[in-house]
C-alpha cells in the first residue's frame, strides 16, 4: 500500500468534511454488499493493543426498532424538561432520531474484557477500550458517507434499556446507536444543528495550543 493518489486523497477529505448526522431517511433499502463494506470498515478501525473491543448489532426488525424508538421517545421527553423557554421549544423542533424510518439500525458495543487481563497500552488508561470503539463508529460513518449512506447517532437513549432489548450480555456496554440509510433530503451543506441555529462550529484556531495549554494560538 503506497501513497494515495491526488483523487484518493481528495476523497478522504471529502468524506470527512461532507459527513453529516442524518435524521430523515428514505425507505430505499441499503444493499447487502454496501452494508458489508461499511461494517468491514468499522472493524478495521485502530484499537489500543489491537484489542478490537467492539461488536456490531445490526437491527432490521421493525418490532425491535419500535422498542428502541419508544426508549428514545421517553429519553427525549425527559431531556426536553431540562430546558427553559425559548430553548425548550427550539429543542422540541429538532428531529433527534430516525430509528423507525431508517432501514438499518446498528448498535456498536464495547467489551472491556476482550483481551483481558493484559491489553497492551491499557494499564494506565482503562477507558481506551471505549475510545477505540468510538474510532470504529467514525470509520463506519466515513465509509457510509463515501457510499452515499447517511448515519445518525442517537445519543438520547437509556443504555441499560437498549442493552435489555437487544439482549446484550451484562458486561458488554452499548456505546453508539446508529440509524443507517439513504438520506430523504440529501446531505446538507452544514451540520443540522448549525443549520437550525442551535450551535456554530468553533474556529479551530481557538482550540489549538502549542507545547503547553498556555501556548494557545487564540
Amino acid at each position: 500500500m503506497g501513497a494515495f493518489t491526488d483523487d484518493e486523497l481528495a476523497g478522504v477529505y471529502k468524506a470527512i468534511y461532507a459527513r453529516r448526522d442524518i435524521r430523515r431517511f428514505s425507505d430505499e433499502p441499503v444493499p447487502e454488499d454496501v452494508l458489508e463494506r461499511i461494517l468491514e470498515a468499522a472493524h478495521h478501525a485502530p484499537s489500543v493493543g489491537f484489542s478490537q473491543p467492539w461488536d456490531l448489532v445490526v437491527v432490521t426488525d421493525d418490532e425491535t426498532k419500535t422498542e428502541i424508538a419508544e426508549i428514545a421517545d421517553r429519553a427525549i421527553a425527559a431531556a426536553r424538561e431540562g430546558y427553559e423557554e425559548p430553548r425548550r421549544s427550539e429543542f422540541s423542533a429538532l428531529k433527534l432520531e430516525g430509528i423507525r424510518e431508517s432501514p438499518v439500525n446498528i448498535c456498536v458495543t464495547c467489551d472491556p474484557t476482550r483481551g483481558a487481563p493484559h491489553v497492551l497500552g491499557r494499564s494506565s488508561m482503562r477507558r481506551t477500550d471505549v475510545y477505540s470503539t468510538c474510532l470504529a463508529v467514525q470509520n463506519l460513518w466515513l465509509a457510509a458517507r463515501a457510499e452515499g449512506i447517511g448515519v445518525g447517532w442517537v445519543s438520547v437513549l437509556y443504555p441499560s434499556e437498549v442493552q435489555q432489548v437487544l439482549e446484550i450480555p451484562p458486561h458488554v456496554k452499548p456505546v453508539a446507536y446508529l440509524c443507517v440509510g439513504y438520506p430523504a433530503d440529501g446531505f446538507p451543506e452544514e451540520p443540522v444543528l448549525q443549520q437550525a441555529g442551535w450551535r456554530d462550529r468553533i474556529d479551530v484556531d481557538e482550540l489549538l495550543h502549542e507545547d503547553r495549554w498556555e501556548g494557545s494560538g487564540a
